[in-house]
């Protein structure tokens, strides 16, 4: 009679609101096998998810939900130790890293961990930020847009980065001299056209951007609003498209011209 309590214990807390999830549904039962183990799991799939387009629906919330917890402000570390550290502390929290003025990088280990001896440092400004493969949004900008110090910022392969987060960085105009966007899905041309602020840029990466249309054309376009700053990016005849009477022939086909 161990395995049906097992399986009861599975399924009680489903939708109670708490949404423990899948991972630490399936951790509830302790399965004697990694074969059980997926009985138990492909059980849950079918009681509570009666097709795919439920189970996408219900996937994408607790995602979304994820998303939101990680771009929360920490109120209760700026009001004692000030927007440096609290800046710096969610930048480490999401597994990026950062650097005071006359200071090493801090970088979490493998496991997340980080130390705290960044707590003292309240009267020191952020100079650069890595945040890297983050899951920093729009709303989690408001824990960086204090940092009026702030000289870089990495934010390449960020996948909730989008253009309305590149209409905020005005906040850093005063400052910031170097900008990677490189490798995030969610930058087009309407993002790029609002960094014409940052008139201090001395170096901007822009390359390897999907949703940008035509790099080649973008790229110069952002050179001549930005005339002090290196762009990287693509080549200027990427994505230009090649005329009839400029496609190259085919010299092995048995065809005249």
């Amino acid at each position: 009679m161990a395995a049906p309590r097992a399986a009861l214990c599975l399924v009680a807390p489903v939708w109670n609101q708490s949404t423990r999830g899948i991972r630490g549904l399936s951790g509830l039962a302790s399965p004697e096998s990694s074969e059980r183990k997926g009985r138990t799991l492909l059980q849950f799939l079918a009681d509570y998810f009666h097709d795919v387009e439920a189970l996408r629906e219900y996937l994408l919330h607790k995602q979304v939900l994820k998303v939101h917890q990680h771009n929360r402000s920490f109120t209760n570390v700026e009001k004692r130790y000030g927007p440096y550290v609290a800046g710096a502390f969610f930048i480490l929290k999401q597994g990026g890293a950062v650097k005071f003025q006359g200071k090493e990088w801090i970088r979490p280990d493998g496991r997340g961990r980080f130390s705290l001896e960044f707590l003292k440092l309240q009267a020191v400004p952020v100079e650069a930020m890595d945040a890297s493969g983050c899951a920093i949004n729009y709303t989690g900008l408001d824990n960086l847009l204090p940092l009026k110090e702030l000289q870089s910022l990495w934010l390449q392969r960020c996948p909730h980065v989008d253009d309305w987060c590149l209409s905020r960085l005005h906040a850093l105009a005063g400052s910031l001299q170097e900008l990677s966007l490189a490798g995030c899905p969610r930058i087009s041309e309407r993002g790029l056209a609002c960094l014409h602020h940052l008139q201090n840029l001395r170096r901007l990466d822009i390359s390897d951007l999907p949703a940008v249309a035509n790099p080649g054309l973008t790229r110069i376009l952002v050179e001549e609003m930005l005339p002090n700053c290196e762009v990287l990016g693509a080549n200027w005849a990427q994505g230009l498209k090649v005329g009839p009477e400029e496609q190259p022939r085919d010299t092995a086909s048995p065809f005249p011209a």
